[in-house]
């Protein structure tokens, strides 16, 4: 491992609406930076992610700092996310303004800014105003792509809410020293909106250690039956961007053909209990075991129990071009991927050989992928659960990505002439 010298330690400034313990990749890569010698500063949201309401132990008056693997959290005032649209944008603009008031009142200073952005792309605001105030080196890594990601996510379809939201957008690509993108995809569409080319680069998440072969005879999981049935996990976040309503049409198809499957779905959001009743209507629950939220250092269990794991997203222009993190954790766990979506995840699986993929929405093609999966070999399954483990460690290997953001980091005035404090 490459180590940040000492003597010349420099301090990290990190902006995220959600982390620990909201389960997101930023979490590993500040416990890594710390371990690299930088110091960490987190500013944050208080954690309510993704059952919209504020976690155990944490609210307005409790828990606001705390330390985690080293680096100190800082948690801003917001609005809990709750399940429907106006509390959801109600979260979104309250961390805006608690972190303006916070950049006008701190006197940390750091040395750079780190903006990871997941949805929404708001949280960069109080970051850019941060490095302005500061002068000093802005860097935004997006993960999902804005004004774009609104009308899926939000269901806004509003002309003129949305080229205001792009204006905000351009402002915060503006004024930011360098842009990485968790889809190579997504550098065109930045471009397309203005941005330089060299301001960008493709950075793809990894994994987190923990997410890594199992054996299966070393497990106990005992909430998902170990039967005569085909085993499919879903972990993660049952929203509405997952594509998921298109399973209940697929286990009908399957259950036609008595192709015995069953589709283990674990974790909580905003569209499970709409799951749960499309699945009772569609008179499949044989076909559907609901687990609760688990911790995700336990999901490489889970997936050692289960024959296929699936990545399911819902059909637009936008997810076409995403990479989901689930994308690096299912890869480097070494389970074959079934793939319900388009794009760019779908490059990915066909160059690794590492599973099966049909388009977003698209029940039959889904259904006919699962049943080539069941009739397959044990042979074949294993030689898939191979190449995904290769094609992971070749790609998204995790000591090469931070090796290359620590020369990001100390070439960090290479683009000082485009940077813009107004």
């Amino acid at each position: 491992m490459e180590m940040v010298d000492k003597k010349l330690k420099k301090h990290i400034l990190v902006i995220t609406q959600y982390f620990y313990p909201e389960q997101f990749r930023i979490n590993d890569i500040c416990t890594e930076w710390v371990k690299r010698g930088y110091k960490v500063t987190v500013v944050t949201g208080i954690p309510n992610y993704p059952q919209g309401k504020y976690y155990d132990g944490y609210g307005l008056f409790k828990k606001r700092k705390e330390i985690y693997n080293g680096m100190d959290i800082i948690r801003i005032p917001l609005i809990p996310r709750g399940n429907n649209g106006i509390m959801l944008a109600l979260n979104y603009l309250s961390f805006v303004v608690s972190g303006f008031l916070w950049k006008a009142l701190t006197k940390i200073k750091a040395d750079y800014v780190f903006i990871f952005e997941v949805s929404p792309m708001t949280q960069a605001l109080p970051g850019v105003w941060y490095a302005k105030k500061r002068k000093i080196p802005c860097y935004l890594y997006v993960t999902d792509l804005w004004p774009e990601n609104v009308e899926i996510v939000a269901g806004i379809t509003n002309k003129r809410i949305l080229n205001s939201i792009g204006v905000m957008v351009d402002y915060i690509y503006k004024r930011c020293d360098r842009i990485f993108t968790s889809s190579e995809s997504f550098i065109q569409a930045i471009i397309d909106r203005g941005t330089k080319r060299e301001k960008l680069e493709f950075w793809p998440q990894y994994a987190e250690d923990y997410y890594k072969p199992v054996d299966r005879n070393n497990t106990n999981i005992p909430e998902i039956p170990q039967d005569d049935m085909f085993n499919i996990i879903f972990a993660g976040n049952i929203g509405f961007a997952q594509g998921l309503d298109v399973l209940p049409e697929a286990a009908k198809i399957l259950k036609e053909t008595n192709t015995k499957v069953r589709f283990n779905i674990v974790g909580d959001g905003r569209f499970k209990e709409t799951l749960k009743s499309n699945v009772e209507e569609s008179q499949v629950t044989d076909y559907f075991n609901f687990i609760d939220k688990q911790p995700a250092t336990r999901i490489p269990e889970f997936m050692a129990v289960s024959d296929a794991t699936l990545i399911s997203l819902s059909k637009s222009k936008v997810f076409s071009i995403t990479l989901p993190a689930k994308t690096q954790s299912c890869l480097a766990c070494g389970v074959p991927v079934i793939v319900s979506a388009d794009g760019e995840i779908q490059d990915v699986i066909n160059k690794a050989d590492a599973g099966v993929c049909s388009d977003a929405g698209d029940a039959k093609g889904l259904a006919d992928n699962i049943k080539k999966l069941v009739s397959m070999s044990v042979e074949k399954h294993k030689d898939m659960a191979q190449n995904a483990v290769e094609y992971y460690q070749k790609n998204f290997d995790k000591e090469t990505l931070l090796n290359r953001m620590d020369k990001c980091f100390s070439n960090n005035n290479r683009n000082e002439g485009d940077r813009e404090y107004v």
